[in-house]
């Protein structure tokens, strides 16, 4: 008896078990809700547009009334805590912004008039899709947001690495980046796009078009942060002190070091091998005296000169070519310090288009003017009210006014006045008559949902992207393309992709991209072609250093010491850097007895790591080095990624028995090459031998 009742409560406390985690499942349906046939606000509101911001006209200003827009970006702006929603994973450093000439006749901005001023600065690097844990090296647009401290308080350029954006007005926001996101149901896949509801909403989106193919161009795998471009996005008004009004885009460009980018094969080996390379890769040229350097450009508009454009300038899905609207240099801006503690710095720095200095202003881009209300939203929410008071946020210009309290008030406010006007503390704080003032513009239009008919055209500028590249990157935005859309599960999403998008950017395009995907075309290309192309948009030029490189140089015992002398100072008086790799650690001697240390061993030291190998000589380190399935597959791998490969004096076997042709246009050097300038012009074209990834096997 004493057995069965024991073998009864057991068998009770199982069944409840059982009957209580169902009741839990139960209880968690009372809280799914299906998303039903028709959008509604979170009131209950059935909504009538969700494609645009309420305006004064279809080109002008969105109205702070829009309640839809205001419920739908707060919301989406207060999803995460604390980490970014987007732009999650950054990378911080300090420097400044030096002005060539005085600029007042363009702006009365101060940091512009004196060339002999240094204006303190920090700049964020950021990729957008993933989270703080994901990978340096997606593919993927990065985040360049500039915080300038200024002597009339802070000026943020909030921009990226590629010039125009996904969408043209600020309410598709949210859309975008749920669809970029990990999927809701299971959460995956981490910081890529190449997933199914990405590229749902590309094909339903065509003005996501033009920013899709710089994405799938090399510039979304770019190899360093000082070698990729940096641009506001957005046109601005840059106004001058008599109150002239011009339209600007703001550019950066790297000084000496070119445009570099990753292939695909290498971006995804170097995931795998250092995720955090990027974050490495500028600490390390920082600390090695090289600083990142770029010249920050105008590219000036008259407001009489809009009328000339096919397009319109406030339309964020497009560019402006340098063909016809030359930059304008007008100072650098150099990196030459990290931060002292990420979270204190890089993590806490708070950005927003809306901070501007005299001189500097907005102008009706709808993407712009819901940016200004959602920055400020997600920092209130991330950091805190007093986000300003944080020390990387605060001017260095002293911060005077009323406001008062808030959930980390770092300032002590002396007195009984905290209002204006007041006569008890002497109207103090009061305006000044040099404080900001807004551009006076007119302003008048019909309350509107609409989009202006100046914004309809979603693939000209596509086309004049893919008109303007050279052969190899044509192969790589198809591979690209191709990479992603063979990810894609649904039938229905990849036929859309190349239907309703890549026909009307051109047949090739398409054709390509259907012969590696087995997408069938199905439409015919929906305009006539665009034929206007933009050189300066093509990364197939020639950079004119190679400061701050990494060339590594391979070496075993019995090593030719000369040519070690040789191949190291043609390096460091590029400025670039030497990293001596062998088969062990600790030090290696050459044949006449020298020793070196070792840098890195070949366990440690894959070859996406570098943007060139060496193999020095020497009978008894080629013997070792070519024995080696770590050498030779390093070697071959280099080649295959386009880098520039030297194996000299008895080292040029490995070459051979890898079957890497000697070849001086790709690259490739020998003993019968001489190694110096040669070598140093193929690092300078690192990449762009118009070599196809598959010319060797791998």
């Amino acid at each position: 008896m004493k057995i069965y009742f024991v073998l009864c409560i057991l068998i009770s406390l199982f069944l409840s078990t059982f009957v209580a985690a169902n009741e839990k499942l139960d209880q968690l349906k009372t809280f799914t809700q299906d998303q039903g046939d028709w959008l509604t606000t979170n009131q209950g509101l059935l909504v009538s547009d969700d494609n645009n911001q309420l305006k004064a006209g279809p080109r002008g200003p969105s109205l702070l009334e829009d309640f839809h827009f205001r419920e739908k970006m707060t919301h989406f702006d207060h999803e995460r805590i604390p980490e970014r929603i987007v732009h999650a994973r950054g990378v911080g450093a300090h420097g400044y912004f030096q002005p060539y000439e005085d600029f007042s006749e363009y702006t009365k901005a101060a940091l512009f008039k004196d060339p002999s001023k240094k204006t303190p600065v920090f700049v964020r690097f950021s990729t957008v899709a993933g989270s703080r844990g994901s990978t340096d090296i997606p593919r993927d647009v990065r985040g360049f947001a500039i915080k300038f401290y200024t002597e009339e308080g802070i000026w943020d350029m909030v921009g990226n690495n590629i010039p125009i954006f996904f969408i043209q007005d600020a309410v598709k926001f949210p859309d975008l980046i749920h669809s970029v996101k990990p999927e809701p149901h299971n959460e995956v896949p981490q910081a890529q796009s190449a997933h199914d509801t990405f590229w749902d909403f590309a094909s339903l989106t065509p003005e996501t078009t033009h920013m899709l193919m710089w994405v799938m161009s090399d510039r979304g795998i770019p190899r360093s942060l000082s070698t990729m471009e940096g641009f506001g996005i957005h046109t601005f008004r840059l106004i001058n002190a008599s109150g002239k009004s011009r339209f600007v885009k703001f550019h950066l460009k790297p000084i000496e070091k070119g445009v570099h980018s990753f292939v695909w094969n290498e971006a995804l080996k170097v995931s795998g091998q250092d995720p955090d390379f990027h974050r490495r890769d500028i600490e390390a040229l920082i600390e090695s005296g090289n600083p990142l350097e770029w010249n920050v450009g105008f590219q000036i508009i008259e407001e009489d000169q809009v009328s000339k454009f096919d397009f319109d300038i406030l339309d964020a899905t497009k560019l402006i070519p340098e063909e016809d609207f030359p930059i304008k240099f007008v100072g650098k801006l150099v990196l030459d310090k990290m931060p002292d503690n990420y979270f204190a710095e890089t993590e806490q720095v708070a950005f927003h288009p809306g901070h501007v200095v005299p001189g500097i202003d907005f102008t009706n881009d709808p993407l712009l003017q819901g940016r200004l209300h959602s920055y400020i939203d997600t920092q209130i929410s991330r950091v805190g009210i007093n986000f300003a008071e944080i020390p990387i946020n605060q001017p260095i210009n002293k911060a005077r006014n009323n406001q008062r309290d808030g959930r980390g008030r770092m300032h002590i406010n002396k007195g009984k006045v905290s209002y204006f006007p007041n006569s008890l503390g002497n109207n103090k704080p009061s305006p000044s008559a040099q404080g900001y003032v807004s551009h006076h513009e007119r302003i008048e239009g019909w309350k509107v949902r609409e989009r202006s008919a100046s914004f309809a055209d979603h693939f000209s500028q596509a086309t004049m992207f893919w008109n303007s590249m050279a052969d190899w990157e044509k192969k790589h935005i198809i591979d690209a393309f191709s990479f992603e859309l063979n990810m894609v599960q649904d039938q229905g999403v990849r036929s859309a992709v190349v239907n309703n998008l890549l026909i009307n950017v051109n047949e090739t395009l398409a054709q390509g991209v259907s012969l590696k995907t087995g997408i069938e075309i199905t439409a015919k290309r929906s305009s006539v072609a665009y034929k206007k192309a933009s050189p300066s948009l093509s990364m197939d030029k020639k950079s004119q250093s190679i400061k701050g490189r990494k060339v590594a140089v391979l070496v075993a015992d019995g090593f030719d010491f000369a040519e070690y002398g040789n191949v190291s100072k043609t390096i460091t008086d590029q400025k670039a850097s030497v990293v001596v790799i062998s088969n062990k650690a600790g030090f290696v001697v050459a044949a006449g007895g020298q020793k070196v240390k070792i840098d890195k061993p070949l366990e440690n030291a894959p070859s996406v790591l570098f943007d060139a190998w060496v193999v020095i000589g020497g009978e008894a380190s080629s013997k070792t080095l070519g024995s080696s399935g770590l050498a030779n597959h390093g070697l071959k791998e280099t080649f295959m990624h386009g880098k520039p490969v030297a194996a000299l004096g008895t080292s040029s076997k490995l070459l051979y028995q890898n079957n890497i042709p000697v070849d001086i246009n790709q690259g490739v050097f020998s003993k019968y090459l001489e190694f110096g300038a040669l070598f140093v012009e193929a690092l300078k074209r690192h990449k762009y031998f118009n070599r196809s990834i598959e010319s060797i096997d791998a």
